[in-house]
């Protein structure tokens, strides 16, 4: 059972100046767990040495997926050596939620323009014009102030109520060599069985990204059956975008770099009985890369346990499988939620949110 996407990795230089950042811009303000511990289960992508590092998954109570906002501790973060271009290989955009576009665009271009939220020695990020985007929705563009793009795309669902433009994650864009090879992983195993659009055009709403005046391939996948589980209603509907430049040869995006390095690091989705997917993901030709639980034991994340695995696209980029087994309610008394023993489809009350509402985030 998938529930959604839980969250899709953002690598930083610099955790609090990026988090900053996001709560400003798009309202990523509650704080789900926050770590500042050795990753030592990531060896294959982390040079075969345990890393130390802090990360946070923070959310948008509104609706939708969290980010993991990551940095390494003891090492210094390797960005990016060269621009990422639209189609290359790796997770090139994330897509986020707006109830307004044209007022959500108004409100960030303000702010950057404002200059208050600018990192010292960044830029003020870029944000696009509005347009429509090929399956018939408003949305723009956004590029952070370390190169990252995000989509924000029109959509009217509201989870709680937060009185803000912005909601959470919807969906990602991921740059694929080729898109036939990719579907089946995303339609078979994850449960994107919908064509929303294949077209081959040259696009308009790619253009706000470097290389993207050229022609591409773009897949737009989603789900014809309703996400079910505890989380469920949070990241409600989402969307996988795949992306195949047609003109010239795309670069992989973490070639020679370390997983947590600067970028979008993996697409994290929240599913429930693992072991029964890792058996569909075999049979599919995607075997797990890493396991937290060989064992099936419990992997600590200090608030909350569960069982974390990695997979491969057929280009290399991370998708990450997380099955929660507990989750801390109240620190003192200590009240947590043993979610081996109750029923995996049922979705958590509402109650339940807004009680995480109260560990929001503000930076001075």
């Amino acid at each position: 059972m998938i529930s959604g996407i839980q969250q899709v990795g953002v690598g930083c230089e610099n955790f609090t100046e990026a988090w900053k950042w996001y709560i400003e811009m798009f309202q990523m303000n509650v704080r789900i767990l926050e770590d500042d511990t050795v990753a030592a289960k990531m060896l294959p992508y982390t040079g075969g040495v345990p890393q130390k590092r802090h990360a946070c998954i923070a959310v948008n109570l509104q609706g939708g997926g969290g980010f993991e906002i990551w940095q390494y501790s003891d090492r210094k973060p390797q960005p990016c050596g060269f621009e990422i271009e639209a189609g290359d290989l790796g997770i090139t955009c994330a897509k986020l939620r707006t109830r307004d576009a044209d007022a959500f665009r108004k409100q960030i271009a303000g702010k950057m323009a404002s200059g208050a939220f600018t990192p010292k020695g960044r830029h003020a990020g870029r944000v696009s014009e509005v347009c429509t985007m090929p399956d018939g929705k408003k949305g723009f563009m956004v590029q952070d102030p370390w190169g990252n793009y995000f989509q924000v795309v029109e959509d009217n669902y509201i989870f709680i109520e937060q009185h803000t433009l912005g909601g959470g994650i919807s969906g990602a864009t991921t740059g694929c060599s080729d898109i036939d090879k990719t579907i089946p992983l995303y339609r078979d195993l994850l449960g994107y069985d919908t064509v929303v659009y294949d077209k081959t055009d040259v696009f308009e709403d790619m253009k706000f990204m470097k290389g993207g005046e050229g022609r591409f391939r773009r897949v737009l996948l989603g789900h014809s059956q309703p996400r079910r589980g505890a989380f469920a209603p949070l990241f409600g509907n989402s969307t996988i975008e795949l992306v195949q430049a047609l003109d010239r040869t795309p670069r992989k995006i973490y070639e020679g770099r370390f997983w947590g390095d600067p970028g979008f690091i993996q697409i994290c989705f929240d599913v429930t009985n693992m072991r029964e997917l890792e058996k569909r993901s075999n049979e599919l030709g995607f075997p797990f890369t890493v396991d937290s639980c060989k064992d099936d034991s419990h992997f600590d994340m200090g608030e909350a346990s569960g069982h974390f695995t990695y997979i491969e696209d057929p280009d290399g980029t991370l998708l990450e499988l997380v099955e929660a087994h507990k989750l801390t309610v109240m620190k003192r008394p200590h009240i947590f939620i043993n979610m081996l023993t109750r029923n995996r489809e049922k979705a958590f009350p509402k109650l339940f949110f807004r009680l995480m509402g109260m560990n929001k985030v503000k930076f001075e």
